[in-house]
């Protein structure tokens, strides 16, 4: 039943789009909503509903609970790319609610080696921020080149924070695409959890009007995550475990910051994920955002 119904969307929501042709942009609109369309049936096909627990690249259980919905690789990336953000090689997937709360989040695992904490009072956050803007930027070209506006870090919802007890990472920016409206602007709170060979990130991304109240959210989603047996921080042998060449500072502030462009760049999502679904609701007498609520039959 729910492929069927998703096939069903699909066309609708691609008629939808149809009266918007006639122009090279119109038809780059066009090709652009087909593509998120098909990416969204695709990963509709393969989500896994909440409660179940969910094995991630031989580091982690995800015991994800009811009310979410994961979807894997490849479709998460390929959902991802037709909303115009450049996925890593290290997403394992992302969550998205079966409700009717407008949040995704993004599930990565970074084998970066073991990072040693106790250089998290030294980092910089304004350092930081520069590297994020810095890194968007140059994740820019590759939306411009598919038809998506360039898009712009405008500063911190929350700065870095470290739970030396937890060895969780939590910071959160505030983004939107360029020349875009004030409402349309979207938060990344980022959350890490240090483990033995790395690091497991999960970007929760939201409005700055709800991540007050949403907050919980996220940290419910990583709490859900917990390091196998002999993966975990504490789990650390000096003997025979690789060691990251930086710590969590530079991690924070450093080099290795540099990298996460890819957290401003999905921020973007967002709003397009919501018109999306809302574009299909509208086609559908308000089924398509019931879609991750059903079960296959």
């Amino acid at each position: 039943m729910v492929r069927r119904f998703m096939r069903l969307a699909a066309i609708s929501l691609i008629l939808a789009f149809a009266p918007f042709a006639g122009g090279v942009q119109a038809q780059k609109n066009d090709s652009i909503g087909e593509q998120q369309m098909a990416a969204w049936v695709k990963a509709g096909q393969v989500a896994k509903t909440g409660p179940v627990s969910v094995p991630l690249a031989g580091q982690v259980d995800f015991n994800l609970q009811a009310g979410f919905a994961f979807v894997p690789q490849p479709e998460a990336g390929e959902l991802l790319r037709s909303f115009g953000n450049t996925p890593s090689a290290d997403l394992l997937g992302v969550v998205i609610p079966t409700g009717d709360e407008d949040w995704i989040a993004t599930v990565r695992f970074i084998k970066s080696g073991y990072i040693k904490d106790d250089d998290a009072k030294d980092w910089d956050a304004n350092e930081l921020l520069e590297d994020l803007k810095e890194g968007t930027e140059a994740a820019n070209k590759d939306r411009v080149a598919r038809g998506f506006p360039e898009f712009e870090v405008k500063g911190w919802i929350e700065k870095p924070v470290y739970d030396t007890a937890t060895h969780r990472l939590i910071w959160s920016i505030l983004g939107m695409d360029k020349g875009g409206k004030e409402e349309d602007a979207s938060v990344n709170y980022n959350t890490y959890v240090l483990g033995r060979e790395g690091y497991v990130s999960l970007n929760f991304i939201t409005s700055p009007a709800r991540i007050e109240s949403e907050k919980a959210i996220a940290k419910q989603l990583l709490a859900s995550i917990s390091y196998v047996n002999g993966k975990a921080f504490g789990d650390f042998n000096p003997s025979t475990d690789h060691v990251a060449e930086y710590g969590l500072a530079a991690l924070v502030a450093g080099a290795a910051a540099k990298k996460l462009g890819l957290f401003a760049v999905i921020a973007a999502f967002l709003a397009k994920f919501a018109k999306v679904i809302l574009v299909g609701a509208l086609a559908l007498g308000g089924a398509a955002v019931n879609l991750f609520r059903r079960k296959a039959s």
